[in-house]
């Protein structure tokens, strides 16, 4: 098993061994194990853990909202697939949400054929899309 001592990893997560220690202290990320001098040493799940931590944020997420992701993620590692999917899309939808709550004072202000232009000219794929995640929240999956 690939142990990273603290600059390793980070160099290889593309961040800061000040990330690192504060990544850990906020219980992000955990040591695997330590040397006898005390060095910290990560494995390489964490790495892919770090990735994790480095997508969400690139795509806006607070660092909360990354623990509470990474939470589900942890809790029931015989479902983890599923969890990490329905995890990742719950935080897609919310980005979404404020994304369309940033749009909707702009879109207010332009004129109901502006609008309606728009709107008509969302890609079938994308409209195709919002319907199926709304019947998949009205309806659930079947049991």
């Amino acid at each position: 098993m690939k142990l990273y001592r603290i600059g390793e990893l980070a160099k290889a997560g593309g961040v800061s061994e000040r990330t690192i220690d504060y990544y850990t202290k906020l219980g992000l990320i955990s040591p695997e194990q330590r040397t006898l001098k005390n060095y910290r040493l990560y494995s390489h799940e964490t790495l892919l853990r770090l990735q994790r931590i480095n997508d969400l944020k690139q795509e806006k997420y607070t660092l909360e909202e990354i623990r509470q992701t990474l939470d589900k993620w942890d809790a029931a590692p015989e479902i983890h697939q599923v969890s990490d999917k329905l995890s990742y899309l719950e935080l897609h939808m919310q980005q979404l949400e404020r994304e369309v709550k940033e749009l909707s004072p702009i879109i207010s202000k332009m004129k109901p054929g502006q609008a309606r232009h728009l709107l008509l000219n969302l890609l079938p794929q994308g409209a195709a899309c919002i319907e199926a995640i709304r019947l998949f929240l009205e309806q659930g999956p079947t049991l």
